[in-house]
């Protein structure tokens, strides 16, 4: 898996899904925003290292999100997906701040080739990570095991599939409605403890003989994997 985070604004639903599963299989992290507004938020609360833009939006569009992004960061990659192909449409998004163009139909590997060009430029590490590592705790993803203190840990698939997803957002605080649907690919159902009793499962087995403790609850909000509370 890659460190670059990616965030494509992409108000058609079913190519938003798609192309966040081709992002995914081609080994970066990739979050999704439905409007302009919504991506405006996401860029001013997290590090993106990358952004995939249309311009047809609800609330705000590509281009004035692209303006509103320029003014506070000049340097994350800011690739257009879109339609709009006319000359004076390309010179809109230049001028707006973008620094590619592509137009819809695309084939994703030309995205998927533009996307390294731009992270390669950026010093974006590419390269798989073989080990997750947080205080004396380490998963490997290639063989699927676990360490703690020297010790072994046995962890079941849904319990190290939890765990690589806590620690991949490590100081992170994850909403139970991105870890269901991270996790187990469902949608959030508010009756549904399933979490909270893998939580405690994980607690068990990573934490209560061990210290630092490092799976925590934001009571409200949801948990995140850190060495100390947030």
């Amino acid at each position: 898996m890659s460190d670059a985070r990616i965030l494509v604004v992409e108000d058609e639903q079913r190519l938003a899904e798609v192309l966040q599963k081709q992002l995914h299989e081609s080994g970066f992290w990739a979050d999704v925003a439905s409007d302009g507004y919504v991506g405006k938020r996401m860029m001013e609360q997290a590090d993106y290292d990358l952004v995939i833009l249309d311009i047809n939006l609800p609330l705000m569009n590509g281009y004035e999100l692209c303006r509103e992004i320029r003014k506070t960061n000049s340097n994350t990659p800011i690739i257009m997906l879109t339609a709009l192909g006319t000359p004076e449409n390309k010179l809109i998004g230049f001028e707006s701040g973008a620094d590619d163009y592509v137009l819809k139909p695309f084939d994703f590997r030309e995205l998927l080739a533009r996307i390294n060009v731009f992270l390669k430029r950026s010093n974006v590490a590419i390269k798989p990570d073989r080990k997750l590592i947080i205080a004396d705790f380490e998963m490997d993803l290639d063989s699927k095991t676990v360490i703690r203190a020297g010790q072994k840990i046995e962890l079941t698939s849904k319990e190290f599939s939890l765990m690589e997803t806590l620690l991949k957002n490590k100081n992170k605080v994850l909403t139970r409605e991105y870890i269901i649907e991270k996790v187990w690919n469902l949608d959030f159902e508010t009756g549904t403890n399933i979490i909270d009793v893998y939580v405690n499962y994980l607690r068990k087995k990573v934490d209560r003989d061990f210290e630092p403790k490092l799976i925590h609850t934001k009571f409200g909000f949801g948990f995140y994997c850190s060495e100390n509370e947030l």
